[in-house]
């Protein structure tokens, strides 16, 4: 009985082409005519020309994939119950994987769908057909694992010899049987210059800056010719990380496994999880402890970028212990915040890891990093002294291989230009006259060729005199430095960034605690050793603007017969001044009272129970002004106790003083002996 019915026929027929690579498009066309001879299978059985629809769309494109648009939409059509038939020269050009295949059987069931290959046709919803395509395509997907496990075995296998072939990295060639330094001197002096660069700054970006600010040329290969340009950053850590530059061949150091949506995901693997691992293999530019070194440097310097903000590289700012400062509280790193003092910037460590999780209020620590700063440069000064005059002379070599290194490199550049010009002289010479349009082309590369090798040369002569060589007076002058390794250490010229560097060659890390009115200063030395310090806390601004303590008492002491203009102009007479360096005034001596809890002159005489202006009115029973006038006149003991000219009386221990008409002020003054007091108001009838 015939499994197609009309049922079947009055849907459309889809044919599904695919070629797991552009390759086999292109190179195994035979394949593709097979299946596209299919739609003749499908007029057989019935159904009309303009009824079959072909989806090739998926050309090149794996059945592994589930990125495929002609397959999704052949998977949609089927589940819309558009589709009657559909035809595929063998289940592999359906699906590699049986997730998309069960699911299209399942959906062809549902739907009432064909499925037509090369040997026959099937039903999904029988159960034998069924049965019998799920078989198929496990196979499919079985057969793609043995292929890949063969393939990949065969490339194991060879890798472990050391024999499969790589494309080798720039200053590599290949000379039959392995990997050789490339036989280009100036190829050579660029790569060994780039690690030598590494090895002094300690940071792939300076290297970049290096190679910008001496005006040298990266060299690159392309499709055999060889091209300079800039050096880029993404470059440097390239050839920072690749293992060949140390001798070493390696294969599989990355795995890759498949995510979400059919993308490829590329994990990185420790040195121990490597598939094949043959150190010395071939020569190379550096050994292999110091590639494994610069992969720790690398990983410091990129852990300071990372959430946990760990050991970062040195950077330009004043703050000696940036980077690897360690909190003594909660142990986590401290950042560094910078503010400006009297033009200057003074650094700040701040730990805020915890409070910025918590959403506390405070961080856990702030500590000024003046006085710290000063502390760890003593005790380093201290720990290297007696290595400074070694350190001298590897400076002095350093800087003398740098120079002629830069040197070698700039003259390569000049004279692989003038190589160029030469050829292009050849190539013009070489000409027959009567080719004029070549002639004329060929003179104008040789006139552009010749313009280079002079701007070229120019510039190499103008570096070469700003880059004169190191004298016999400038080693004296190095040597004499070293002996006095403080001075160099305070030397202006020695840039904050060096200092930083310098100090990460011995110490660790260093862990703050504060403790007032103290901080603990805990430095760990590479080999494991430790040294604690202690030193003050550095003043704090309120610190250094504070009224010195010796003048707060002696407003103390003058608030009791002075008043605060008085008391401003006995401290300026003693040519003393405020916290802020200023000259004392009324405001600053009161300012000073209310935060000490001095009383002034008048708080102290009404706690001696003298009267105001308004209470000895009341109790003369005369007005105001009179008792202010008995006081001025001396019939009453007054005193002017502020700025304002406000008055104090004395309590009154004889008879009141009555208004006496036509008797003169003078011969009603009070006779007995008073003691003297400051401000007194007495007058002179």
């Amino acid at each position: 009985m015939s499994k197609v019915t009309a049922h079947h026929l009055a849907r459309n027929a889809y044919l599904y082409i695919r070629q797991s690579s552009l390759h086999q498009v292109q190179e195994n066309r035979e394949s593709t005519a097979r299946q596209y001879d299919l739609k003749r299978r499908a007029q057989a059985l019935g159904w009309p020309t303009d009824q079959i629809v072909v989806i090739d769309e998926d050309l090149g494109l794996s059945g592994a994939t589930a990125e495929r648009n002609g397959f999704q939409r052949l998977v949609a059509d089927v589940g819309l119950g558009r589709v009657g038939v559909v035809m595929g020269l063998e289940v592999s050009r359906l699906a590699r994987n049986s997730t998309d295949w069960h699911r299209l059987l399942e959906i062809c069931a549902l739907s009432d769908t064909l499925i037509l290959d090369e040997d026959g046709i099937y039903d999904p919803s029988h159960f034998n057909d069924r049965l019998l395509l799920g078989l198929k395509g496990t196979m499919s997907e079985a057969e793609l694992h043995m292929l890949r496990a063969r393939l990949l075995g065969g490339l194991l296998n060879k890798a472990r010899r050391g024999e499969l072939w790589m494309r080798p990295p720039l200053g590599f060639i290949h000379d039959g049987e392995k990997l050789a330094l490339d036989p280009d001197r100036q190829i050579q002096d660029s790569v060994r210059l780039l690690f030598e660069t590494f090895r002094r700054t300690g940071s792939a970006e300076r290297v970049v800056k290096h190679f910008a600010t001496e005006g040298i040329l990266w060299p690159r290969r392309v499709r055999g010719e060889l091209l300079f340009s800039p050096l880029g950053h993404y470059r440097v850590l390239q050839i920072l990380h690749n293992p060949r530059y140390a001798g070493a061949y390696v294969f599989g150091k990355t795995r890759q496994k498949k995510g979400r949506g059919g993308h490829v995901l590329t994990r990185k693997l420790p040195r121990e999880e490597w598939s094949v691992f043959l150190p010395q293999s071939h020569p190379g530019y550096i050994s292999w402890e110091e590639f494994e070194a610069n992969q720790v440097l690398l990983r410091d310097n990129a852990n300071g970028y990372g959430p946990d903000r760990q050991r970062r590289p040195p950077r330009e700012g004043v703050a000696l212990l940036q980077g690897f400062v360690l909190c003594g509280v909660c142990g986590s790193r401290m950042t560094v915040r910078y503010r400006v003092r009297h033009g200057h910037p003074v650094p700040d460590y701040v730990c805020q890891k915890q409070s910025i999780k918590t959403a506390a209020g405070r961080p856990c620590q702030v500590i000024t990093g003046t006085g710290l700063d000063d502390a760890v440069s003593e005790v380093i000064l201290d720990a290297v002294s007696p290595a400074s005059l070694d350190v001298a002379f590897q400076v002095f070599e350093e800087i003398r291989t740098r120079k002629a290194e830069l040197d070698r490199i700039r003259r390569a550049q000049v004279e692989r230009i003038r190589e160029e010009a030469e050829f292009a002289r050849r190539q013009y010479m070489l000409v027959r006259p009567e080719n004029r349009l070549v002639a004329d082309t060929l003179e104008r590369q040789w006139n552009e060729k010749l313009a280079s090798l002079s701007q070229a040369e120019e510039e190499y002569r103008k570096t070469k005199e700003e880059a004169s060589g190191i004298t016999a007076e400038d080693q004296v002058h190095v040597e004499a430095l070293a002996q006095d390794l403080p001075r160099v250490w305070k030397d202006a010229r020695t840039s904050a960034r060096d200092k930083k560097r310098m100090l990460r060659l011995l110490v660790e890390d260093v862990t703050l605690t504060r403790a007032a009115p103290l901080v603990q200063i805990d430095i760990r030395w590479r080999g494991g050793a430790t040294t604690t310090v202690t030193r003050p806390l550095a003043p704090t601004w309120p610190d250094l603007v504070r009224t010195p303590s010796s003048i707060v008492e002696m407003v103390r002491a003058l608030a009791s017969c002075e008043t605060d203009r008085e008391i401003a102009q006995t401290l300026n007479a003693r040519d003393l001044h405020s916290g802020k360096g200023r000259p004392f005034a009324p405001n600053i001596i009161k300012c000073i009272r209310a935060t000490y809890g001095i009383d002034s002159m008048g708080d102290r005489y009404r706690k001696q129970g003298w009267f105001t202006s308004d209470e000895m009115a009341a109790q003369l029973k005369v007005d105001p002004k009179t008792a202010r006038r008995f006081a001025r006149e001396g019939l009453l003991r007054g005193l002017k106790v502020n700025d304002k000219g406000d008055i104090l009386f004395a309590p009154i221990t004889g008879p009141l003083p009555r208004p006496q008409p036509g008797v003169r002020f003078r011969d009603r003054r009070v006779q007995e002996t008073m003691p003297h007091l400051p401000n007194e108001v007495q007058y002179e009838a």
